[in-house]
């Protein structure tokens, strides 16, 4: 991959432009013709690189409940477990990991539906032997950003994470839902994709991008942006790290931990007797020791709020790993 394909997955995943002409605004920031943007993008798709360009939006705010979930299984039906769960609609996530707890996905359920009944539902299965529903407490950070240009092992911690809605929301409306159905989905690569998307909806380019201006002031769109494949782009390890931080200290502890910019997602969730961490980060790497080093930084930097204790979940399969459709016809309550 060279110097200006890296460049672009940056700019596709942290600056992607909300304009008429988007691969024509990210060819100037790069000194390319549109056409040449095009071409890179689609070549990105094809090598695999790119899983999908479109908006992200905020599980929570759209009034969808979840959480993380995970289970201890009989290493003999991890698969066959996996493979029944995946099969919700819901499931977004599911991995297994170097634990006693081997399996760990995430579930979302749209507005009205009993999340705990559920989940009980998709975890009654033969051969797991315990469930842990582990919801967010509090929201630290959020966002995969790969970064393509620069090694991860010697990234600087960045400013506290700030992104927050700058307008109270507003109640959705059925345009709302059908507009988060269009846009959720894969992005034209054609020289005026929104165009294409709004005609779709039944709107205007205009008011499609207004929309979603409207739509990241109040928190409802979390980004438009690239997703990437870790491993196509290099990105072979990724670690949740989770911290047994005391209760006066979670605040604090969580804005350090999402200030280095390795870390994509940072949460506050509940413990358990048989699981005392409640600070989770998730840390994406070149290598394992990689992760590790990064892992030394974080704890160092948690030191003097008294942590001591942690753990180390990496990734050993990845079962299933794709977007919620939101407000989707056929999603299971």
């Amino acid at each position: 991959m060279n110097t200006t394909s890296r460049k672009l997955l940056n700019l596709l995943q942290w600056a992607f432009p909300l304009s008429g002409r988007p691969w024509k605004t990210l060819g100037e920031k790069l000194d390319l013709p549109e056409s040449e943007v095009l071409a890179q993008v689609r070549a990105l798709y094809d090598d695999g690189v790119i899983r999908q360009i479109g908006a992200i939006f905020d599980t929570r705010r759209l009034g969808y409940t979840s959480a993380l979930i995970a289970l201890r299984v009989e290493a003999s039906r991890l698969d066959e477990v996996a493979c029944a769960i995946n099969r919700h609609p819901g499931v977004s996530h599911n991995y297994q990991r170097e634990h006693d707890f081997n399996l760990w996905f995430t579930l979302a359920v749209p507005p009205g539906s009993d999340f705990e009944t559920v989940a009980e539902r998709l975890t009654d299965l033969p051969g797991v032997e315990r469930v842990r529903l582990l919801p967010t407490l509090r929201l630290f950070k959020i966002g995969v950003r790969l970064d393509m240009e620069r090694d991860e092992k010697h990234l600087d911690r960045d400013q506290a994470p700030s992104d927050l809605p700058t307008r109270p929301p507003r109640p959705l409306t059925l345009q709302d839902k059908t507009l988060i159905r269009v846009t959720q989905e894969d992005l034209p690569l054609v020289e005026e994709p929104f165009a294409q998307l709004a005609e779709q909806a039944a709107v205007t380019q205009e008011q499609l991008l207004a929309w979603l201006a409207e739509m990241q002031a109040m928190g409802y769109l979390r980004r438009f942006a690239a997703i990437l494949r870790h491993r196509k782009a290099g990105f072979t390890d990724n670690g949740m790290l989770t911290w047994c931080v005391r209760e006066d200290r979670i605040e604090e502890a969580g804005r350090i931990a999402g200030a280095f910019p390795q870390v994509s997602h940072c949460y506050q969730r509940p413990t358990y007797p048989d699981w005392p961490y409640n600070l989770f980060t998730m840390v994406h790497a070149r290598s394992r020791e990689n992760c590790e080093r990064i892992r030394e930084r974080i704890a160092e930097a948690l030191r003097p709020l008294g942590v001591s204790r942690s753990a180390a979940l990496y990734t050993l399969k990845e079962y299933k790993k794709e977007r919620v459709k939101y407000f989707a016809e056929t999603a299971e309550a």
